[in-house]
């Protein structure tokens, strides 16, 4: 299986504010921290409702993906996004995903 797969599949729901298919890439006890390590996502359905909000506060949401590498079990994409909660304010991220059995079961968000 193609690793990065479960991290395309998501970034496209993502653009497409799609939370049905976003949810889909991630495992049951998925977890997102911050770059210091602060949880800030403890399960798949906190992730639901951040992200649900996220979705529908942000019409012109977009992430684009500006690097991809993979090291092992984890995927780190460099990402750009604009469109969040309204703002035209560009972020940078790297996103590193840890993904096990084809689902993301970790995040990590370096900011």
């Amino acid at each position: 299986m193609d690793i990065t797969l479960p991290a395309m599949k998501q970034l496209e729901a993502y653009n497409n504010r799609d939370i049905e298919a976003f949810m889909d890439c991630y495992s049951k006890d998925c977890f997102v921290e911050d770059g210091e390590g602060n949880i800030l996502m403890e399960n798949k359905e906190q992730m639901r409702e951040r992200y649900k909000d996220l979705f529908n506060s942000s019409p012109n949401l977009h992430c684009t993906l500006l690097s991809r590498t993979v090291v092992g079990s984890y995927v780190l994409d460099e990402e750009s996004v604009v469109g969040s909660r309204g703002s035209n304010e560009k972020s940078h991220v790297i996103a590193v995903y840890r993904v096990a059995n084809g689902l993301i079961e970790h995040v990590r968000f370096l900011r």
